[in-house]
């Protein structure tokens, strides 16, 4: 089994391709995350971050390269299989937090392991688990309506390793909360991802978050630098 949870290898991704004003977001991006490695993506708005995210976790394809996660090629397969590793693998949590609304906080959490074919006691088990890790399991039976923007995230976060996946990516997880709120919930989500022992990719334009990672990289003009 390979040592990479995340291979990304040539990977490019034009828009608008063979008109005039094409946009070439991402140039031959070569990126290796190790198992229990926290990555911080660091970049602008639009200079790309999200792109890459989203071929990284199988929700774009790129026009060239080669996407490998936990040694599995997975760049050519179908939308099924796709589908199933996004599903089992990767968890995505966003800077705003996507909870269903209808739904409390415990359930947003058992509802992906339920579609992933675990038994109701035992999601819900899982899902007080992780509520408890960031410091809102009192919160459990609340709405979302009825949280704080950080408690909002940080259902999300569990929300995202419900499935207990190896790769985690983060677009800007805490870039919807006040200065002093976001440093919390970036601890909550750091304490939670090295409790887990998953790797990690996340986006952010907070160079002082940034450097509480393992690595600091930089997206400048499509290619990926070390900062």
């Amino acid at each position: 089994m390979s040592d990479l949870t995340l291979e990304l290898s040539n990977i490019a991704k034009n828009y608008n391709v063979g008109q005039e004003n094409g946009v070439n977001v991402l140039r031959s991006v070569d990126l290796k995350i190790k198992a229990g490695e926290i990555v911080a993506l660091v970049a602008p708005s639009g200079a790309g971050k999200s792109t890459l995210l989203h071929i990284a976790g199988l929700l774009d394809t790129p026009d060239t390269g080669q996407v490998k996660i936990a040694g599995q090629d997975v760049t050519g397969l179908s939308d099924r299989k796709r589908t199933a590793i996004r599903r089992e693998d990767v968890g995505f949590v966003y800077q705003f937090h996507h909870l269903l609304p209808e739904f409390t906080a415990l359930e947003n959490i058992v509802l992906p392991q339920l579609a992933n074919g675990v038994a109701a006691a035992k999601a819900e088990a899982h899902a007080q688990d992780l509520l408890t890790r960031v410091g809102v399991a009192h919160r459990a039976a609340h709405r979302p309506a009825a949280l704080s923007g950080g408690e909002q995230q940080r259902v999300a976060f569990c929300r995202a390793l419900a499935n207990s996946p190896s790769l985690l990516l983060a677009d800007e997880p805490t870039g919807n909360l006040d200065p002093g709120t976001s440093d919390q919930v970036f601890a909550a989500l750091m304490e939670l991802v090295r409790g887990t022992g998953l790797s990690a990719v996340i986006a952010t334009h907070n160079l002082d978050l940034a450097a509480r990672m393992d690595r600091q990289l930089r997206l400048d003009d499509g290619a990926l630098v070390t900062l």
